[in-house]
């Protein structure tokens, strides 16, 4: 049984795999070619791209911080200060303290802090550096642009009908009950679950940001298709300490959305897939562990 646990992502590669293929392979190769022509203009002039350098360096510092400053800060520094805050209330401008209780609110507090060192680690970090290095490119088009979004809406579609019935499938894991929702009170209450959901998504965005947005138009003319696999590593490790089968699977993800990302140069049919499943998958686990929640 766990040989067969093991080899079930390796299956499962051999009939994706071949299918994203399928699809997005001359967006790979006009990827390649518009890379072709970017280095040999560069090695013409004798020119050095500076690109990969600075992403790769960036992306290694980003996911260094958000590691050692992520759980373990806010236990050391965070967690004892908002316990203060609850014992004096004054400690915080504008009557803030007054509503802070870690008896009610102590789990989510620590969720807030996971959302927050995401969303400076995938957003602020980056794309203020890259300006830094890049004055002259426009951030905009690191996948920000909204022009053509409804135009290839279908293929966020044809995603869903694939990705779907895998959550499903995986939803019967009993990895999955006991990992999903990341916030354990979520069903407590309707506003504990638009809180905690309103901050998934918003890490959510912050991350395809990251990854379909800064890792690969920053490499776009430097590495080609390339970009796309390179990126998956990093992807894939983020999701280490997840249930098995969705670590697995984040390799097929990455490269479908960022070949999705890369085919529409923007970010957003990829984070509607993302969210989508992540609320999907939260609600599924929900359900298993005693239904939504019945008050405010």
């Amino acid at each position: 049984a766990t040989l067969l646990h093991m080899a079930a992502p390796l299956i499962g590669y051999l009939l994706v795999i071949p299918l994203v293929y399928f699809f997005f392979r001359r967006t790979w190769r006009e990827l390649d070619v518009e890379s072709m022509d970017h280095q040999r203009k560069a090695l013409a002039t004798g020119e050095i791209d500076r690109r990969p350098l600075v992403l790769f360096v960036i992306t290694a510092v980003v996911l260094t911080l958000q590691w050692y400053y992520d759980r373990d800060f806010y236990v050391a520094h965070v967690r004892p200060f908002l316990r203060e805050v609850e014992q004096d209330p004054t400690l915080l401008p504008w009557g803030l303290g007054e509503h802070v209780s870690m008896r009610l609110y102590g789990e989510l507090y620590g969720l807030s802090w996971w959302t927050f060192t995401r969303l400076l680690g995938y957003t602020v970090i980056p794309f203020a550096l890259w300006k830094i290095f890049f004055p002259k490119d426009s951030l905009l088009d690191m996948g920000l642009r909204t022009r053509g979004f409804l135009s290839h809406a279908w293929i966020y579609l044809l995603c869903l009908g694939v990705v779907i019935p895998a959550v499903f499938a995986v939803a019967q894991n009993p990895d999955f009950g006991n990992y999903y929702p990341f916030y354990k009170k979520c069903s407590r209450s309707w506003l504990d679950l638009i809180l905690w959901e309103s901050m998934y998504v918003a890490q959510f965005f912050g991350l395809e940001m990251f990854f379909r947005g800064f890792w690969l138009n920053g490499l776009r003319r430097s590495m080609g298709s390339s970009a796309i696999f390179a990126m998956c590593v990093p992807y894939c490790m983020i999701h280490f300490g997840k249930p098995y089968l969705e670590t697995c699977g984040a390799v097929v993800a990455g490269i479908a959305l960022g070949s999705l990302s890369m085919r529409t140069k923007s970010i957003y049919s990829g984070f509607l897939v993302h969210v989508t499943v992540a609320i999907l998958m939260d609600t599924l686990a929900i359900s298993q562990a005693g239904g939504l929640p019945t008050q405010w």
